[in-house]
Parts: C-alpha cells; sequence; structure tokens
C-alpha cells in the first residue's frame, strides 16, 4: 500500500502496523470511551486504548469549558424547538442529545481552521463563536445563511446532504497549495455515507493527502433508514480502510472522549499525515426536524434506553466527582444559557424589514447589464410608491 510519506511517518512513530494504524480500535472494546455512562471514569484498559489508540484525558479546564457549552447547546435546542412551535421558525433540526458532539467538533479546532457543518449542526457553529439569531436566520427563512462565512471560518449549514463535504476538500486542497497552516472538519451525519458525495471527497482527501478530518455523526437514523439498511461494514469508521486513511470510532455522548480523539485527529491532519475518518456513535433523541413523526420508526424503549447515557449528565457527574464543578458554576453556567435563549427569542421575534434591491445585489460580484436594468426599474417602481404614500398621507392630514 502505497501512502505519503507523512503518514509513514506517523505510523512508525506509533510502533504499529499501516492496518493497525488505519482500523479503527477493535476488539474487547469497540469505541473509543473514557467516561462510562454514569460519568464515572473507565479503567484505562477499558477506554479502548490500544498502540496508536491512545488518548490522555483532557485537562479539567478544557472539561468544564466544555461542559459549559454542552449546558448552552441543550438550552439552545430546546429554545428552538420552542421557536418552531411558535411559528417564529419555519423547521428546526435539534441536536438534543449530540450536544458532546456539537461542542467538541468546535473545540478542537483553531483559529485559522475551517468548519463545514450540515443543517444538524448549529450548536456547533454557535460554539464556533457566531452570532446565535446568525445562525438561526437560516431556519427562519430569511436573508441567505445569515452570516459571513469567511470571517468566522464556518460554511453555510448545508441542506443537500454530502455537498458541503466536496467544499471542505475544495478549502483544504487551496490551503495546502498555499501553503496555509490550516485543517479543515467536514462534518455529516450517518444517511450521508450512503451518498456519492461521500466517496468522491474521502477519495480526493486522501490521493491529494489533504488535512481533513471527516466528522460522522451515526445517530442511528437517516430520517426515518436505520444504519443497518445503508451499509453492513462493521462501522462507518472502518470505511477509512478503503481510501487508505485512518479512521477512529468515538463514544459520541462521552465529551471528553470525543474532545481528545479530535484534538489527536486534527494534530495529525496538521502534521501532514492525511486525512482522517472519526465516527462519533450517538442517538437522535427528539425527531429528524419538526415536520417528522419519529414514533412511526423507532420504539419508545429505544429512546428511553438512550435517555440514560445523556452527555450532559455524563460530564456533570465527572466533573462534580472530581471536585472541579460547584453550584456556584453551574449557576454561571445556566445564566450563559438563559442569556442566549433570550438572544434567540429577541431576534427571531422580531419582524424583519427586507430590502428588495438585495434580489439584484448579491447574484454577481459584478452585476450583469440585465440585473442592473431590473434593479433600476424596481428602484423606480419604490420611489413611485413611496411618493404616492407620502402623498396620501399629507391629503389624509389636511
Amino acid at each position: 500500500m502505497t501512502l505519503p510519506t507523512e503518514a509513514q511517518e506517523a505510523i512508525r512513530s506509533f510502533g504499529i502496523s499501516i492496518e493497525d494504524y488505519m482500523l479503527p480500535v477493535h476488539g474487547r472494546v469497540p469505541q473509543i470511551q473514557i467516561l462510562d455512562e454514569a460519568g464515572s471514569l473507565r479503567p484505562e484498559d477499558e477506554r479502548g486504548s490500544a498502540p496508536g489508540h491512545e488518548y490522555p484525558i483532557p485537562a479539567a479546564e478544557d472539561l468544564l469549558e466544555a461542559y459549559r457549552r454542552l449546558v448552552i447547546g441543550r438550552r439552545v435546542n430546546d429554545q428552538n424547538s420552542a421557536l418552531v412551535r411558535q411559528g417564529r421558525m419555519a423547521v428546526y433540526p435539534s441536536s438534543h442529545g449530540q450536544e458532546a458532539c456539537q461542542v467538541a467538533a468546535a473545540l478542537c479546532l483553531g483559529a485559522g481552521d475551517w468548519m463545514f457543518p450540515t443543517y444538524r449542526d448549529a450548536v456547533a457553529v454557535m460554539t464556533r463563536g457566531v452570532d446565535p439569531v446568525e445562525t438561526m436566520t437560516l431556519f427562519r427563512g430569511d436573508w441567505h445563511g445569515g452570516y459571513d462565512p469567511h470571517e468566522h471560518k464556518v460554511g453555510i449549514q448545508s441542506t443537500p446532504l454530502t455537498t458541503q463535504l466536496l467544499h471542505a476538500v475544495g478549502v483544504a486542497h487551496a490551503a495546502k497549495l498555499r501553503g496555509e497552516d490550516t485543517v479543515v472538519l467536514a462534518m455529516c451525519g450517518d444517511g450521508a455515507t450512503s451518498e456519492g458525495d461521500f466517496h468522491e471527497a474521502l477519495n480526493f482527501a486522501a490521493v491529494f493527502n489533504l488535512p481533513v478530518v471527516f466528522f460522522v455523526q451515526n445517530n442511528q437514523y437517516a430520517i426515518s433508514v436505520p444504519l443497518a439498511h445503508q451499509t453492513v461494514a462493521p462501522s462507518i469508521a472502518h470505511k477509512a480502510v478503503g481510501y487508505g486513511m485512518a479512521g477512529e470510532r468515538v463514544d459520541g455522548n462521552d465529551a471528553a472522549a470525543l474532545l481528545a480523539v479530535l484534538d489527536r485527529a486534527v494534530r495529525l491532519a496538521r502534521a501532514g499525515s492525511g486525512p482522517l475518518l472519526v465516527e462519533a456513535y450517538t442517538y437522535r433523541m427528539q425527531a429528524h426536524t419538526n415536520a417528522d413523526d419519529a414514533t412511526r420508526y423507532r420504539e419508545d424503549d429505544e429512546v428511553a434506553a438512550w435517555a440514560e447515557k445523556d452527555p450532559l449528565k455524563r460530564m456533570r457527574e465527572y466533573l462534580r466527582a472530581e471536585g472541579v464543578l460547584g453550584e456556584q458554576t453551574e449557576t454561571a453556567f445556566a445564566a450563559d444559557a438563559e442569556e442566549t435563549a433570550r438572544q434567540l427569542r429577541d431576534g427571531l421575534g422580531a419582524e424583519a424589514q427586507p430590502d428588495p434591491q438585495d434580489l439584484f445585489r448579491f447574484v454577481f460580484t459584478e452585476p450583469t447589464p440585465q440585473l442592473r436594468e431590473q434593479a433600476a426599474f424596481l428602484a423606480e417602481e419604490q420611489a413611485r410608491e413611496q411618493s404616492t404614500d407620502e402623498t396620501t398621507g399629507e391629503e389624509r392630514r389636511a
């Protein structure tokens, strides 16, 4: 097997074979997990650790910040779901139960790195630093994607499945050609791995040895289609081997494990070892969107079982046991979450004031003659209507 020199050097540094490097952790422990479902630290030999798959526990301050973001993320999910019911948003794909994936995805990146999210990754986008109201503007139906991708180095949340992976690979390729120190995190769900764009993105990234971390949130269902109807591979992470890249599987409800795995994946990609595929094994607790009836394709017992694996509860119990999280800090985090919820309520509750000229202003960098003509015609109509309104108003006052 031919691998880039940088990847071969990384493998040699682990003292393992190419196969052991590329294959996700396997054997008695099927995924990387640092905290068990009760929030207790697992014994070292039960974390999935193996040569080339060794992950130290993140620093306490990093875990505390991750927990703060988890609290905010859960409140964001609940608030956005309420805003949909109130008619302030058209649709919302909740990541309730997947907040650990969302938070870790954003926190593992450096300031100069890029993130390409899916439609379900609003919490990750906010954690990256995008204004909450701008993040949710897309789901309200207002003003394009709501935020400037270049300002935050966050692609617009993608509704078509998997198209963002190709965009991510393109940015990584451009960064490599320019000699920039940039890692790209490309996010998708388990359903997206059945799309052709998934294959094309991974194959191109591997062939050109690009600094991309493909992060798959396997939440068990592509809308109503279970994973078993999409693939019979041992795991999604195993698919990495076919592209000549390393794959890893991690407990998607264990924020500590996610931080450790994604942090190392980003470091390896930055060092030139090529792209990596990380699968987070998690669960979508709520419906696909507010337009979905999840009770038609899954049982309540299944949902209840995953509720016991709540990432917030797990991290809270661990931090409390370690003496890192106290009541005062919990109160402060809750206040941060409520402030974010208030911003969402106020921002999405305000009536938008669209400018009709935006129909022409942002189509091309340099407007065509036809667009200029149409824009001028509309401007004349607007001026005529305004003049008529002002005249009518004067007549009424008289």
